[in-house]
């Protein structure tokens, strides 16, 4: 996985960071709406938009989906480790993990597990089956444990 270059040669103002809180609650926004909200006309609010956009401060725009009214009931957090840390054994399941549909978000973590897998599933009967039929097909894996979330307090979708 090819790593991303910032350059830090850019400081934020406070009027950048409010335009990032804006979009970040609401990516819909107009720059016509952002402008109102953070004191400024239009063209200077697109213009620092765009500026935050080529710098990389902005990645991408994304909707977010209510899982639940998609039938998603149940949100797994499962934490993976490895029987090795090989290089092959790595990228075996890497490849293979994120082929997964269920698997919304895939972190490789530091500590007791290798890796933190946020799955979103109808329900405990579905997320049984995964175990079985899909993430236990792959090999390497030494030891898994499941979280179930129950209420999510924050959740910005990582």
């Amino acid at each position: 996985m090819e790593k991303e270059n910032y350059s830090f040669d850019y400081q934020l103002d406070h009027i950048d960071e409010h335009i990032l809180a804006l979009l970040v609650e609401n990516a819909k926004l107009g720059s016509k709406e952002i402008a109102s909200s953070v004191g400024l006309t239009v063209t200077p609010t697109y213009e620092r938009i765009r500026r935050l956009e080529k710098r990389g401060f902005i990645k991408r725009y994304k909707a977010v989906l209510d899982k639940k009214k998609m039938g998603k009931n149940l949100r797994v957090l499962c934490n993976v480790q490895l029987k090795s840390h090989a290089a092959e054994f790595i990228e075996s399941f890497e490849s293979q993990v994120i082929e997964l549909s269920e698997v919304t978000s895939c972190f490789h973590i530091a500590g007791n597990f290798d890796y933190l897998l946020i799955i979103d599933i109808v329900d405990m009967d579905e997320y049984a089956e995964f175990l079985k039929e899909k993430l236990a097909s792959i090999p390497h894996i030494a030891t898994v444990q499941s979280s179930f979330v129950m209420h999510a307090l924050k959740d910005n979708d990582f």
